[in-house]
């Protein structure tokens, strides 16, 4: 494993009975990346983190986290992780300080280091209102922060984070959001999301699964540009058509495009280049060459929404999309 690598999956496989949850993973994460796993329900996205987290073993394959291996070295592993599971299985009737130093204790704090880490990510996760409550009292939003709070509790060098803002308001989504962004600073993250805005704002990477392998891997400019071949560019001209037909005629640079009347005496064309080639330039040029008015010359974008659907959309319903 070298050196950058906080993760490193190479052929990971996990069977169930019946089913392939996980089928020969192969994927690294760079130390302080924050990487999003995404995928739709039963993708492997949960089994993976599982494994990473020592909670299930794989079938096959291997998995290392800051250089031990997570099957003969899990007790390594846990000492440098933070895991957030989906359903975050805090004690509700503790008290949110009480219940912070009982989880820094349990993961091996001193009394000294117990009492700063916990003041320390109290202050860090916002909980410093809510310190003396009854867990089971706060919130939906404060139960996630104090899941966070304990993850973090031992400064681990990678945060595991499965679904954390699954049924928050988006007052709090943008909340723990900022956290997330804020831990990229001192920790390597794995975040699982369905909240693909989400990703765009926090993730330097993503890697989208399906059916337990994964499909892409890249940043999510990268995977737009990938995907730019089927971009438009959009233009308002105030030109007669005539002339417009001839000029996209003749162009080389031009594979298709589609006029037609807009407001006023502006005509709206949507242009394809070819092999998805940036037609701004060109049009830009062409327009103050004869003297049109531009009214907008725009390029239409993947979302990673988009982007997302594609790929991971059932095989039986490819032809159709």
């Amino acid at each position: 494993m070298t050196d950058d690598a906080m993760i490193e999956v190479s052929n990971l496989t996990k069977r169930f009975a019946g089913y392939e949850a996980v089928s020969g993973l192969s994927f690294t994460v760079g130390r302080g990346e924050i990487v999003g796993l995404l995928g739709p329900n039963g993708a492997g996205k949960t089994t993976t983190m599982r494994i990473l987290s020592c909670f299930l073993p794989a079938t096959s394959g291997s998995a290392r986290v800051a250089g031990f291996d997570v099957c003969t070295q899990a007790d390594e592993v846990r000492r440098r992780i933070g895991y957030m599971p989906e359903n975050n299985p805090l004690y509700l009737e503790m008290r949110v300080r009480e219940y912070l130093r009982f989880r820094a204790r349990l993961k091996g704090l001193g009394f000294t280091q117990t009492r700063q880490r916990v003041e320390r990510v109290i202050e860090q996760c916002g909980l410093t209102e809510v310190g003396k409550r009854i867990i089971g009292h706060l919130s939906k939003g404060y139960k996630q922060r104090v899941g966070l709070a304990d993850a973090l509790v031992h400064e681990p060098e990678l945060v595991i984070l499965d679904e954390p803002t699954i049924g928050l308001d988006p007052s709090q989504i943008r909340s723990v959001r900022q956290l997330i962004k804020d831990l990229g600073h001192h920790h390597t993250v794995l975040i699982s999301t369905h909240i693909l805005p989400e990703v765009e704002m926090t993730c330097s990477r993503v890697l989208i699964m399906r059916e337990g392998k994964i499909l892409a891997a890249d940043t999510p400019e990268n995977l737009q540009r990938t995907m730019s071949k089927d971009a438009q560019t959009i233009a308002e001209i105030l030109a007669p058509r005539e002339d417009l037909v001839s000029c996209w005629e003749q162009m080389p640079e031009i594979e298709h495009y589609d006029l037609s009347a807009a407001e006023g005496s502006y005509y709206r064309v949507a242009l394809t280049g070819v092999d998805g080639q940036d037609l701004r330039p060109v049009i830009f040029d062409l327009a103050k060459e004869h003297g049109w008015q531009l009214r907008e010359l725009s390029r239409t974008r993947h979302s990673l929404e988009d982007i997302y659907i594609r790929l991971t959309r059932p095989e039986s319903e490819e032809e159709t999309f």
